[in-house]
């Protein structure tokens, strides 16, 4: 049989009855931009999470762009201002600073958690740095009680990038999205909680943070017409905050399912040339991915495509190497890249049944 790395199909299907209902919902509404489907996965989003304020917006990048643009027009930063951010990241979390014009300084993370490293962040911090973009990779929670006291320490923002971590908890129990000032988070289909196409939010407590935000996503505009900002257009639209809501219900479950699969890989992979993660404390992670290192990482996805285990690579080219930042190629950062060298993510869903995770601990360990 083929094991697939993500099936949005089974995903979808597990709460398949109440998401047509609520699509259908909305088509008969009429109304399908701005309207109470939104409003209610706002409010209840940010109750979830445990902030004041939620404001849906098209994608995940752009949440974090508008938090950035945000701090910007309200004189917290301006460009030039430099902000820490873990090498080892999805690229979004760096085109959102460049696409500001502030300069993202990259931290090299640890090795037996592939988030950023709490104990090089103080060094790299200078008279310009404004903020510590924090992420939540793989859905593992990386905030630390050293990151909390840096940004009082040197009074910087900070921001969550929580676009693979919902319903992620810090060992206090705080979600993650609630542990900064603002955090960005992306419904991409594949996320833990997906929509049926983009979508993103902000969450935050500061009413002008979020009050400004959704006026920069709304062309700039406060009032009908009236425009206090060059915006753009990132709204999130009715049916995706409705199919949000339906899925949000059972986020929690959901996670749990996850963290059974993971669980199976955790306790039965033995093979000496694969290396797993430090393994965090139950609430601290929820899987979004599952990733492991291998000193073969080719080969052994070969191997497992050729046994029916579909993977995949999180992520193959790090930030520094791309071309779109040419001016940082030269840069060495040998942990970030021994991890881009080594990383292989395994099958990973709410919707995947735990013989087919036994199926693939049965034939990686055989590699």
């Amino acid at each position: 049989m083929m094991i697939p790395f993500l099936s949005l199909k089974d995903v979808t299907a597990l709460h398949g009855a109440e998401i047509s209902e609520a699509v259908q919902r909305v088509v008969n509404s009429g109304w399908y931009l701005q309207g109470a489907e939104v409003k209610r996965f706002e409010e209840n989003y940010a109750k979830y999470i445990g902030t004041q304020h939620c404001v849906g917006v098209a994608n995940g990048l752009d949440a974090l762009i508008w938090i950035y643009r945000a701090y910007i027009e309200l004189g917290v930063m301006q460009p030039g201002d430099e902000v820490i951010v873990p090498a080892n990241t999805y690229i979004a979390s760096i085109l959102a600073l460049t696409e500001n014009g502030l300069v993202p300084v990259l931290v090299e993370p640890r090795l037996d958690t592939l988030e950023i490293d709490d104990r090089l962040i103080e060094s790299h911090i200078t008279s310009r740095t404004r903020s510590i973009l924090l992420v939540h990779l793989y859905g593992r929670c990386a905030y630390t009680d050293e990151i909390g006291r840096l940004c009082k320490k040197y009074n910087l923002k900070l921001v969550e990038d929580n676009a693979q971590a919902h319903g992620c908890c810090f060992a206090d129990g705080r979600r993650t999205g609630s542990l900064g000032d603002a955090a960005g988070h992306s419904f991409y289909p594949g996320k833990n909680l997906g929509a049926l196409g983009d979508g993103g939010a902000v969450t935050c407590n500061d009413k002008v943070v979020a009050d400004t935000i959704r006026a920069l996503a709304n062309y700039g505009s406060q009032r009908k017409y009236v425009f206090k900002y060059t915006g753009r257009n990132s709204r999130l639209d009715e049916i995706q905050a409705a199919v949000l809501d339906v899925k949000l219900k059972y986020l929690d479950k959901d996670n749990e399912h996850r963290k059974a699969i993971a669980k199976i890989y955790d306790e039965g992979i033995k093979n000496p040339k694969i290396t797993l993660l430090a393994r965090l404390g139950d609430q601290q992670n929820v899987y979004h991915i599952y990733p492991v290192l291998c000193d073969q990482r080719d080969s052994l996805q070969a191997y497992l495509e050729q046994h029916g285990v579909q993977t995949i690579i999180h992520y193959p080219i790090p930030p520094h190497k791309q071309e779109c930042y040419s001016q940082w190629n030269h840069l060495s950062l040998p942990i970030t890249e021994q991890i881009h060298q080594q990383e292989l993510s395994l099958p990973m869903s709410q919707a995947m049944t735990q013989e087919e995770a036994q199926e693939v601990v049965r034939i990686i360990n055989a590699y």
